[in-house]
């Protein structure tokens, strides 16, 4: 047909440029692609547009609006953005849309908007604030790659298990890199970043220089870079117009090409098949998308409207308002049939077919002509990869009924080939519908698994297609039905949905309730996880998810009733861990058989590992503690004071005196309680001092921290958190001033700003050090003050945090200001 032959003709030189419609988008957008932030999950998943960012152009009463749409452009949720500047949206391996704010702060939102956690990428990136930002996957999981204002890098391979790293120094980077991106070579992440003509490699230890091997001369600047889906290949699009592709380790130049435009593009993404030896890069700019590669000529579309690309396994995506694309190399079976007077075996057997449903005799002339070639197996093979490679079902249905013709005719064809493509197809056009949204290629397929395609569909919530491929498949029900059941911890309340789960699955063999538990608990329903684990018959399996979950005396609980006494040690030595000594043995105080295996546990370990000299006292000293745990004050301080003595006799003077001190901290709370009314007995010292604050007895305060010695700063940290958590300002003001400041005027700065009170701030940045006053300035938003007393400072380093926080037009002069100095500096 003419829409299908068309793409191939175009690309007679270059095997990658089949372009067809996936969907016609029916999204209402209010705003262009470009001025919203965007990211587009792999393997056909969903989009996220962040509308309206943060821009000087609009008005400060908008709130960006963050909406998630399907592949096909329906709406899947949309929720008012009520949190700071975001600089960049991604998305998880696991379909969880990352949002990096300019704080460092990145929140994590589920596929429906719903809110399911945050972690920070640090002081530093928050003390600086984040330039730019990179979601990128590893085989660990989903990473994320912070620039900050003072141009350093830090980023965590792996969201899900966060360990923050701050990689080395780019020596005189003094602005941000013209381009850079993400990297995993051996298991590890790195950081490749161009600055000017040079590029530089950062690793967790080092910052190395590399150089493009066979790099066209001239270049003064690289001005984009793009990785491949894999992280094998990279692409350096430099300022002279030239593109050069090679290997991501910058050891081997695959080609270069001259595209004869030096502006920079929009993007630029790889665009290449599993096993091919094609290599192709995907270049846009507003109007005009180029794909080039090894070949001497490069193929061009003309972008109608404002596109974004999604870097796929196999292809790119390429959606704008009206419509979504897929952009492929033409695979090889497909090339094979449909080009132009080809002689292939499964184009004649195609034709064959064809005439063979108009009654023409020149069936048979095809077929014998593919059996006197002995090509019939090859022709039937052939027919049957290139219907997995089409996305129009009427396509796939005229080729496979040509492999069923040509199978006729063969004795013994396996038939296993066909019927999984068959099944395959059916599974794919399925998810790929419209109201699905779920674009899947068949070369993606065995990468998504069904696994993972059933994962798709449960968080999607589309529970009845999933159980029917389930069922199609013929895949274990119980799996199936556990997924679905386990994504219902989304609503619901906790014991109704648990009782709900219960009733479908009863004791089916085969189900895991704790592996439901375990999935509410990924999804936040803590309480729900506890109910279903009371359906879990297996001890083993409850109570290492209680631990996870931080249930670890419910866990005991459950430990005690199996009778199970591994299961009560591997619990006790997780409480010892986790818990403080007197807390621990009050905890044992309430369970006698756990005390007596712990009792057991220290005369065999202990012994071995002290010898018996030191069996004595150890023991005097946590039967000291489990003294202390009574009702009644009186009661208390009486073990206590039992406490105490038997530490000094096992000769640990440190835990006697504490236990002194808490003697004499527990009377005084009683006083306290009796004469100024509320609770003080149990909290800790610096509790008890907070409290006091807060109820205006600061005299008191002062008083007791004189008693248990506190220090000064401490005591200071202590008033000024209490004094502005109650918003006593005036307080405040009065304790500042009573005598000079141990701890400095910045902690007040910074309190004051927690509290967003501006007008307070203020006072106290006035009074900051010198060695302090920009970081102050800076905090209550005087950005020009800060930009004048680093100048007078003459220090390079709060030069750069002072031009970090200058942003648009309204920080202009000021910007100007520190670069002329810099300049000044410099000619001296």
């Amino acid at each position: 047909p003419p829409d299908v032959l068309t793409p191939w003709l175009i690309s007679a030189c270059l095997s990658v440029g089949r372009k067809y419609e996936l969907y016609s988008m029916d999204w209402d957008l209010k705003e262009e692609l470009r001025d919203c932030l965007v990211a587009a999950a792999p393997y056909g998943g969903p989009i996220a547009l962040l509308r309206n960012p943060w821009r000087k152009e609009k008005a400060a009463s908008v709130r960006p609006v963050l909406e998630i749409y399907s592949a096909s452009g329906l709406p899947l949720a949309s929720l008012l953005w009520k949190s700071g500047p975001a600089v960049s949206l991604g998305w998880s391996a696991e379909e969880e849309l990352l949002c990096v704010q300019e704080d460092g702060v990145v929140l994590v939102y589920g596929l429906h908007g719903d809110f399911r956690r945050h972690f920070s990428m640090g002081n530093e990136v928050l003390q600086n604030r984040v330039l730019d930002a990179r979601i990128f996957h590893t085989e660990f999981g989903s990473g994320v790659a912070i620039l900050t204002g003072a141009h350093r890098f830090t980023l965590s391979a792996n969201v899900g298990d966060l360990k923050l790293r701050r990689m080395p120094e780019v020596p005189g980077l003094q602005s941000a890199p013209s381009c850079w991106t993400a990297l995993c070579q051996d298991r590890v992440a790195h950081i490749l970043l161009a600055v000017g003509p040079d590029l530089y490699l950062l690793d967790h230890a080092a910052c190395s220089a590399v150089t493009p091997p066979g790099l066209a001369p001239g270049v003064s600047s690289f001005l984009q870079m793009a990785v491949s889906f894999t992280y094998r290949h990279l692409a350096l699009f430099t300022d002279t117009g030239y593109i050069w592709m090679g290997t991501a380790s910058l050891k081997e130049k695959l080609c270069e090409f001259n595209c004869n435009i030096r502006a920079p593009p929009k993007q630029m993404v790889w665009c290449s098949r599993p096993r091919s030896k094609e290599r192709a890069v995907v270049v846009a700019w507003e109007r005009r998308l180029m794909v080039v590669g090894d070949a001497p000529e490069s193929i061009q579309f003309v972008l109608d409207e404002d596109s974004y690309l999604v870097p796929e396994l196999d292809g790119v995506r390429i959606f704008s308002r009206s419509t979504h694309e897929f952009l492929h190399e033409v695979p090889v079976a497909s090339e094979e049939i449909f080009k132009i007077a080809s002689m292939a075996p499964g184009a004649l057997l195609l034709e064959a077919q064809k005439e063979y449903e108009k009654e023409s005799q020149k069936a048979d002339e095809y077929l014998r002509e593919i059996q006197e070639l002995g090509q019939l197996t090859q022709a039937v093979q052939q027919c049957i990869e290139a219907a997995g490679h089409e996305h129009r079902p009427d396509m796939q249905k005229s080729l496979l009924r040509a492999a069923s013709f040509g199978k006729c005719f063969l004795d013994r064809f396996p038939p296993d080939s066909f019927v999984r493509m068959c099944q395959d197809l059916r599974v794919l056009n399925a998810i790929r519908d419209y109201y699905i949204g779920i674009p899947l290629t068949y070369s993606q397929y065995p990468q998504a698994s069904c696994k993972d395609i059933y994962s798709q569909l449960v968080l999607r919530r589309l529970y009845p297609l999933a159980i029917q491929i389930c069922e199609y498949l013929r895949l274990p029900e119980v799996q199936g039905v556990s997924r679905i059941l386990a994504h219902w911890a989304y609503v619901g309340n906790n014991e109704d949905v648990a009782r709900a789960i219960n009733q479908k699955l009863g004791d089916t063999p085969g189900v895991s309730y704790s592996d439901i538990a375990a999935r509410a608990y990924g999804c936040g329903r803590t309480e729900l996880a506890i109910k279903l684990l009371e359906y879990e018959p297996r001890s083993g399996e409850q109570v290492p998810l209680l631990l996870k979950m931080k249930r670890s005396k419910l866990a005991l609980s459950k430990a005690i009733e199996s009778g199970d006494t591994d299961l009560v040690f591997t619990v006790l030595l997780h409480l010892k861990n986790e818990l403080n000594r007197g807390d621990f043995f009050m905890t044992l105080r309430n369970q006698p058989m756990a005390l007596s295996l712990y009792r057991q546990f220290c005369k065999h370990q202990e012994l071995e590992t002290r010898g018996p000299g030191c069996w004595s006292g150890s023991f005097s000293g946590h039967l000291g503690l489990l003294f202390a745990a009574h009702p009644r004050i009186e009661g208390r301080v009486a073990a206590l004071q039992t406490a105490a003595d038997a530490f000094y006799k096992a000769k640990n003077e440190f835990a006697a005196k504490a236990t002194e001190d808490q003697m004499r901290l527990l009377r005084l709370q009683r006083r306290l309680e009796d004469e100024l009314g509320g609770r003080f007995v149990d909290l800790s010292l610096h509790d008890t001092v907070t409290t006091l604050v807060l109820g205006g007895h600061s005299k008191r305060a002062e008083q007791l921290a004189r008693d248990f010695r506190i220090p000064d700063k401490r005591l200071w940290w202590l008033k000024l958190t209490a004094l502005a958590d109650l918003e006593d300002w005036e307080e405040l003001e009065k304790f500042s001033k009573s005598k000079k400041s141990p701890i400095g005027y910045l902690p007040f700065v910074e309190i004051c700003m927690k509290q967003h009170n501006k007008y307070e701030a203020k006072k106290y940045a006035s009074r900051v050090g010198p060695e302090q006053k920009v970081k102050a300035l800076l905090l209550v938003g005087d950005v020009a003050q800060a930009a004048d007393v680093a100048i007078e400072h003459r220090n390079e380093a709060e030069l750069t945090l002072v031009l970090s926080h200058c942003t648009g037009a309204t920080d202009a002069a000021t910007a100007d200001k520190i670069q002329r100095t810099r300049a000044q500096a410099q000619k001296k």
